[in-house]
């Protein structure tokens, strides 16, 4: 009867815990958006001309993942993320800089289990989505084989957001700069308040992370999708297609894979709902982190 008792326990516990992940996604329902930034945006890039795109409907989490949900899986998987085998971390600011001894768990500034993960490379975040649907018992959405990854785009499990997913949600049906429409405070996002946009008041500038969902949520339920760490996306960085997309996953290839949002060491402008960066899928930066998606 004890036995039976504590496998009782132990599945309520599993369950609560796949309920805890579960309610953590936003269904988002599909649609036809325009995509990148009129030439009169201020803060507009060449790299982000405007086409009209259609997604598909998607679930997305409300925040990045956090340093407890990325600590369960290193526990669970003894994982080692490349930082902890490599050593150091890469800085890209205005220099770049290798510190020895930082990783996820040591970031060199405060962070708690409630805080977005950081220092995690796009492949350590491929390997946290495998694991995570395979622990809800969901087909995995990707193969990784030494250097390269391929998305099973029938499976059922965790993944990046496409860019297109990504700028979609994040607009939440807006055409302005920011979700929260010509200007952004830092109030409304993390980000380095020394450097408003389009010369707006200045705000605080905090130097690091704060815990996801300290600010408000876009219209669909969404937090952080501007500022606090930059957020990884399957798509290689390149020119987009010209014309109309539907469901668009990227250049066929590249050296660096997208990045969107803005961060907490960033300008205001990058955290414009079009900005897109790319950075080198094998390292790891102190404000880079990533959220899910699932179909």
């Amino acid at each position: 009867m004890k036995k039976i008792i504590i496998l009782f326990t132990m599945a309520c516990f599993l369950v609560a815990g796949l309920a805890a992940q579960q309610n953590n996604m936003v269904r988002i329902n599909g649609g036809t958006f325009t995509m990148g930034s009129p030439a009169g945006e201020v803060g507009h890039e060449s790299d982000e001309t405007q086409r009209q795109v259609t997604v598909s409907s998607f679930s997305i989490s409300k925040y990045p993942v956090t340093v407890g949900e990325f600590r369960r899986f290193v526990n669970s998987a003894n994982y080692r993320t490349q930082a902890e085998r490599d050593g150091g971390f890469v800085i890209i600011y205005y220099d770049v800089e290798l510190k020895d001894d930082a990783n996820w768990r040591n970031p060199r500034f405060t962070q708690g289990d409630n805080h977005p993960v950081v220092l995690v490379s796009w492949f350590d975040a491929i390997e946290y989505c495998n694991w995570l649907s395979r622990q809800e018992g969901l087909t995995p959405a990707y193969t990784v084989s030494g250097m390269n990854v391929t998305w099973n785009r029938n499976a059922n499990g965790y993944r990046f957001p496409t860019e297109a997913e990504w700028e979609y949600a994040c607009r939440a049906g807006t055409t302005t700069p920011f979700n929260t429409g010509n200007n952004i405070t830092t109030n409304q996002a993390n980000y380095d308040g020394n450097y408003p946009y389009n010369n707006n008041a200045k705000g605080e500038n905090r130097e690091r992370t704060t815990p996801v969902g300290s600010f408000p949520a876009n219209a669909w339920g969404l937090h952080d999708m501007h500022g606090n760490v930059w957020e990884w996306c399957w798509d290689w960085y390149g020119d987009y297609i010209t014309g109309a997309q539907n469901n668009p996953t990227g250049a066929v290839s590249g050296s660096d894979r997208v990045i969107r949002g803005g961060s907490w060491s960033f300008y205001g402008r990058y955290l414009r709902s079009a900005q897109r960066y790319g950075y080198d899928p094998w390292y790891w930066y102190y404000d880079v982190g990533f959220r899910l998606v699932r179909p």
